[in-house]
């Protein structure tokens, strides 16, 4: 189905559509936020929110960009609501317990499994996924829409709406970040 005929079906409310939407989005989406919050439920859960915030708001969707651009949108955005709702519902206690000085998780992210991940590099896959987790958002956002859903520069930026030159400057401070703290815990 092309794009502008998928948009104009769920527009009307064709129920197919929507099914073939989420059959042709629904692992690029799961992907995206797993690599953003780490956990397979939050992941699943926050991947359903993303589509039903697609059904209900696709009369708003204006088509000044592609519609994976728009959902990749509200997938990061929904992943970023998931992890500040996170740390503002932790009670100062228990915060103290998880978290240093900085804000910086002190335990092992839970089960952290990416789909694409070999048996045998989970370990190095869970080092680097807590190397991720320490990045700030923006950084976190760009290095794994590009790096790890291989976007271009430009399909990021649509997504962050913000410049191809911001792109490269935040994709290039995410890897020195991530040398320097792999460095530091290797």
């Amino acid at each position: 189905m092309h794009e502008l005929e998928l948009i104009q079906e769920l527009k009307n409310g064709n129920e197919q559509a929507f099914k073939f939407l989420v059959d042709n989005y629904q692992d690029r989406v799961y992907n995206t936020i797993i690599s953003i919050v780490q956990n397979e439920q939050d992941a699943e859960d926050v991947s359903q929110e993303v589509f039903i915030q697609v059904y209900k708001s696709i009369h708003s969707f204006k088509g000044e960009s592609q519609l994976s651009t728009w959902i990749y949108r509200i997938a990061t955005t929904r992943s970023l609501d998931l992890l500040r709702s996170r740390k503002s519902k932790k009670r100062f206690a228990f915060v103290q317990s998880l978290f240093g000085k900085n804000d910086e998780l002190t335990i092992d992210p839970p089960d952290f499994n990416h789909p694409g991940v070999a048996l045998e590099k989970k370990e190095d896959a869970r080092i680097l996924a807590k190397a991720i987790s320490r990045l700030p958002d923006n950084q976190r956002i760009a290095f794994t829409l590009n790096k790890m859903e291989d976007l271009s520069y430009q399909e990021v930026s649509e997504i962050m709406e913000t410049t191809v030159s911001a792109v490269e400057s935040l994709l290039h401070r995410a890897k020195q970040n991530l040398r320097k703290d792999l460095e530091k815990r290797l």
